[in-house]
């Protein structure tokens, strides 16, 4: 049993590092959401429409929605113009229009894309 203690501690470590050296990501005129190791979805700036910061604790599981919560929590709603790929585990295509994440800082994630949606857009 100690030999599992120590393999889901080490478990749980690296989930936690993943989901730290693996940040969203603004460049080249798309946004790369990312969570842990397993989910990576790129969305181009054209193609948000609206951007909310909003803390939300419970998410239903809904068609074309992502919620990728870290805590059972996200603080920012993007909308989109046109669905986009946001692939399930094993890389099964899963299209949304509405993606909501968590972000440590969400006011400066939320400045720099309205920032990048006002260049863009200008």
């Amino acid at each position: 049993m100690l030999v599992v203690d120590v393999y889901t501690v080490l478990f749980v470590l690296g989930i936690h590092a993943a989901s730290i050296t693996r940040p969203h990501v603004l460049a080249d005129g798309a946004l790369r959401i990312r969570q842990g190791a397993h989910t990576d979805i790129l969305v181009p700036l054209d193609q948000i429409t609206s951007i909310r910061r909003e803390t939300l604790f419970t998410h239903e599981k809904r068609d074309g929605e992502a919620n990728l919560a870290i805590g059972s929590q996200t603080s920012l709603t993007l909308h989109l113009r046109e669905p986009v790929n946001a692939p399930k585990f094993l890389g099964a295509p899963h299209h949304v229009s509405v993606i909501r994440m968590h972000a440590d800082d969400p006011k400066a994630l939320y400045d720099t894309v309205t920032r990048a949606l006002n260049a863009f857009s200008a």
